[in-house]
């Protein structure tokens, strides 16, 4: 050996005493917690996260060592007994290790997990407050652990999917390098490796009070006259009743038939004329009430229906020219989905429905008399507090009609014109609404409530054939309770 390669290792081996001088410090002080020793005797799993480094020890001398997948970990010697071993990207390998003998000392089993230390960081920053953990599992993050609502879940969710592109980007040593729409797709897919193990805090069991109200009013006013004159050689009449049917010999000799809206007739001589008077008058008041309370219970994010009423048949075509049948439901029903924002938050898609059979406007097909439905109807999505009303539909309808047929000129006489026109006046107001009102409710102890039956008792033979009664007298049968809370409609 010449003396200028003996003084190029002397360099060399200088320079690499120095590094090496420089370098355990800096080891001693950032890495004292990552040291560990081999175990030759059990096999050893080492887990480092991605830009981790760990200084193993050996008992015996290590002669050589060989990664199965260096691009996940890297390894540097530093002594005969001691190594330096490096997270390098996200994945799975083995380190061998052989002596001076070229025996295997033992096998590594070297795992990388993601760095999630900014992650948790992040969570305990914008989400202060939460029992959220995180978990590495295998590629995939795991969020577990107790938040106080659904917002705050959907927000860790969305923090921990911001993070997984950069996990995408460490796991790139691992896979190599790719063009950008597949590395975009590989960025979405990696958005999917969020595992939601995260359970929310409180009541989840949500109660809606549904109020529908109407109160619809109709006023009708109609008059109107028919008079015919009979003498021996002739006949002379006059009609204007809308809806009076035409009179014949038969009616005029013997009884008089008219329709239903006639409700005055006057008949009178005048030497050897006789004079019938037909006289419509009617004046009517309606007044319809429609209340209903349906209530429903069912958990965050589930559809729940009711449904108080029935089911009508109608005609439906089949095959061959047959008919079949089919059945329309009506009566009062809700539909609603809730969502429990949080304790004292929830958001809610609720359908309720009134409908009542209505046999003035029905159809007749096939021989089949079909009623029309007359439906108060509403859907809508709204944000409410626990306890909190909202009127979620408002009605107010007015209409107003009037119709007058008269006999031309005649009918246009002052006073006596009256004798000659036939007037209708139809006036009709309705107002409705529909209030909704969630709660969040726990389970109730039955044996603390009372039932519709409880206040029932039975009526003895006495009380039943002797009084008429229908339900006895006294306190037998009865259950003493009272209602946990403040829901519900039952009263002692």
């Amino acid at each position: 050996m010449t003396r200028q390669s003996r003084q190029l290792q002397q360099i060399t081996a200088g320079v690499l005493s120095g590094v090496l001088w420089l370098l355990f410090p800096l080891l001693g002080q950032t890495q004292e917690r990552l040291r560990v020793a081999i175990e030759t005797r059990t096999p050893q799993t080492v887990r480092l996260v991605v830009g981790e480094s760990l200084v193993i020890h050996s008992p015996m001398q290590i002669k050589r060592l060989a990664l199965a997948a260096p691009k996940v970990t890297d390894a540097v010697v530093l002594s005969p007994r001691q190594f330096y071993l490096t997270a390098r990207a996200v994945g799975t390998t083995h380190l061998t290790l052989w002596d001076e003998g070229d025996r295997v000392i033992t096998v590594l089993d070297v795992e990388v997990t993601p760095n999630l230390a900014r992650l948790k960081e992040k969570l305990q920053e914008i989400l202060p407050g939460e029992d959220i953990q995180v978990a590495a599992i295998h590629d995939a993050v795991a969020l577990y652990g107790t938040v106080s609502s659904t917002v705050r879940l959907s927000q860790a969710l969305a923090i921990a999917e911001a993070f997984m592109p950069v996990i995408a980007r460490e796991k790139e040593a691992e896979t190599g390098t790719e063009t950008g729409k597949e590395k975009e797709k590989e960025i979405e897919k990696e958005k999917k490796k969020v595992i939601n193990l995260l359970q929310v805090a409180g009541v989840h069991q949500v109660m809606l009070e549904v109020r529908v109200a109407e109160m619809a009013r109709s006023l009708t006013r109609r008059l109107g006259i028919n008079f015919t004159a009979v003498a021996s050689q002739a006949t002379f009449g006059l009609s204007m009743l809308n809806n009076l049917t035409a009179l014949g010999e038969s009616n005029l000799a013997g009884d008089v038939k008219v329709s239903p809206a006639v409700n005055a007739i006057t008949r009178f001589r005048m030497g050897g004329v006789t004079v019938t008077h037909f006289i419509d008058a009617l004046k009517e008041n309606g007044l319809v009430k429609i209340l209903a309370e349906p209530t429903l219970v069912t958990l965050s994010g589930q559809e729940a229906s009711f449904l108080a009423g029935g089911e009508f048949p109608i005609p439906l075509p089949g095959g061959l020219g047959t008919v079949t049948l089919g059945f329309k439901s009506f009566g009062v029903g809700l539909v609603f989905t809730p969502t429990v924002l949080s304790d004292n938050k929830i958001s809610m898609r609720v359908a309720p429905e009134v409908s009542e059979l209505d046999f003035t406007n029905a159809a007749n097909v096939a021989g089949f008399v079909i009623p029309a439905l007359t439906t108060r109807r509403a859907s809508t999505v709204i944000e409410l507090a626990d306890g909190q009303s909202f009127a979620i539909a408002g009605l107010i309808s007015a209409s107003l009609r009037e119709n007058v047929s008269k006999f031309p000129l005649l009918g246009d006489i002052p006073i006596l014109g009256a004798l000659f026109r036939s007037s209708e006046y139809q006036k009709s107001e309705t107002e409705l609404i529909i209030i909704v009102t969630p709660h969040l409710v726990k389970p109730l102890d039955l044996a603390k409530q009372t039932l519709p039956t409880d206040q029932f008792i039975e009526p003895n033979d006495a009380e039943f054939y002797l009084l008429g009664q229908l339900e006895g007298q006294g306190e037998a049968g009865r259950r003493a309770g009272k209602l946990d809370g403040k829901f519900g409609y039952i009263v002692p």
